[in-house]
């Protein structure tokens, strides 16, 4: 697409009892084009009665949808996958334009988004009970899986459309109504998604989107006694207060909060493909991905060969604004990211960190920051204990697998975690003493529709996907019964 072609943006209202709305009481928010600094549009915040209403309406939803069976949930939440697959370019045009991550990029989420809610749809046909024998004759003893009621969830800026899908998907598949605080610096793409569920047929109340002052809504909606079930995609300061709020109503929760991903490249492995797939996975989305590959070890006997061939592979990416062809990496999403990532270089360089290339920010419009690659970089260096979220790769040396275990789980963070190795004892050793919810061995994709994603330690608790993701919108209900 052309530099001069300005696609349509149309900032969305909120979705509430099945109706499209503006706030009660007339308050907007910006949405930035981090690409070009321009305001695309404005979005309304939700009052504390717009979000009494939308807690009435998931009550009254829940009630409806409840009792829907299974297999008709099903067809309406296929139709959805396949709208949204239908109006696929719409979508990612939307996310490129006020998230900035490449239009490629931005694609391939919308579909991988599509394929979770199909994975769900079919998914919630199989939300299984079970019989158990009973003691006695007469007796029968079972157990019954049964929606846990109105759920809340609330999402990030990064990725707009898997995020809010995992969560739709799984709450409206397992029966329960929802109501969804998406980001407000990504509106459009969650919105356009929930318009297919809209369109879909889902029923009134069912699903509802919000939004407004994270704060303020967050704490609105989890006092209220008819949300039961909370997820939550985002930082750990922030997932902490509300598993606190969500703990007054013992509400149950779902916590997928940062990490700080450790990439182990062994001395068996060629560095150069390593390096290859690590560069690809390291500034995906400019780095702004809570499972990204954020700090390097590297075995010493192939340390120079790597940081060459990675450093090699950073400088030839092609920043730019995403909409433009054979662009490779677009901007971060903020002007609070920029200078978060020049804070992350100047203190790993002041402690004697060396900067192999960029640590800096690119033009003067736009919040384009250069892919960056640190080495020999020291174990007190901010990059190396705080996630940087963002363009930036420290790389290090180790010895062997025990000591490079030692560090890898030395941060109260475990989300992902990744190896480079060719034996099959070293994997097992890695799958069994890793402390992180995710390990990738030889691949960085880690995050399926079919396959659980979740942390541990302070980057959360309970999964989404797969199985799992399902049994988070279920309660377990155990009914014995003796004959008259």
């Amino acid at each position: 697409m052309s530099a001069n072609t300005k696609p349509a943006y149309t900032a969305p209202q909120m979705y509430i009892d099945g109706q499209w709305c503006d706030g009660s009481d007339g308050k907007y928010e910006d949405v930035i084009n981090p690409a070009t600094e321009e305001v695309l549009g404005r979005i309304p915040h939700a009052s504390s009665a717009d979000l009494d209403r939308a807690l009435a309406a998931a009550d009254k939803g829940f009630k409806v949808w409840s009792r829907t069976s299974a297999y008709d949930r099903a067809t309406i939440i296929e139709k959805a996958a396949a709208l949204m697959k239908e109006r696929l370019e719409a979508i990612a045009t939307a996310m490129t334009l006020e998230q900035g991550k490449v239009i490629a990029e931005a694609r391939l989420e919308t579909s991988v988004g599509a394929d979770v809610v199909k994975w769900y749809a079919e998914e919630g046909r199989r939300a299984y009970g079970r019989i158990i024998p009973g003691r006695s004759p007469g007796a029968r003893q079972m157990v019954l899986k049964q929606p846990v009621g109105p759920a809340a969830a609330f999402t990030p800026w990064n990725f707009p459309i898997i995020t809010p899908a995992r969560k739709i998907a799984g709450a409206l598949a397992a029966g329960c109504s929802l109501i969804i605080k998406a980001s407000e610096e990504t509106p459009a793409s969650t919105a356009l998604m929930v318009r297919c569920f809209h369109d879909a047929g889902v029923p009134a109340g069912v699903l509802n989107l919000v939004f407004g002052v994270p704060s303020k809504v967050s704490e609105h909606v989890l006092r209220s006694p008819i949300i039961r079930k909370m997820s939550f995609t985002g930082s750990i300061p922030v997932g902490k207060h509300l598993a606190r709020l969500a703990a007054d109503g013992m509400k149950r929760v779902t916590m997928e909060l940062g990490g700080h991903s450790p990439v182990m490249v062994f001395d068996d492995f060629d560095p150069a493909k390593a390096a290859q797939i690590s560069v690809g996975g390291k500034y995906r989305n400019a780095g702004q991905v809570c499972v990204s590959p954020t700090r390097f070890f590297v075995q010493e006997k192939v340390y120079d060969e790597f940081v060459e061939k990675f450093t090699e592979g950073a400088r030839k990416i092609k920043v730019g604004d995403g909409l433009e062809e054979g662009v490779q990496m677009g901007p971060l999403a903020n002007s609070r990211r920029l200078q978060a990532m020049d804070g992350f270089v100047a203190d790993a360089v002041e402690k004697g960190a060396k900067l192999a290339t960029g640590g800096r920010r690119l033009g003067e419009r736009g919040y384009f920051y250069a892919p960056t690659v640190l080495t020999d970089v020291p174990e007190d260096a901010r990059v190396m204990n705080d996630e940087p979220f963002g363009p930036i790769a420290p790389i290090v040396r180790f010895k062997d697998l025990d000591e490079v275990l030692q560090r890898a789980n030395a941060l109260p963070y475990g989300l992902a975690s990744y190896a480079f190795t060719r034996s099959d004892a070293t994997a097992i050793e890695l799958s069994n003493r890793i402390e992180a919810g995710l390990l990738g061995i030889n691949n960085l994709t880690i995050a399926l529709p079919e396959t659980p994603f979740g942390g541990m330690k302070e980057s959360g608790y309970g999964s989404e996907g797969g199985v799992e993701g399902l049994d988070a919108y279920l309660t377990t209900k155990y009914v014995s019964e003796v004959g008259a």
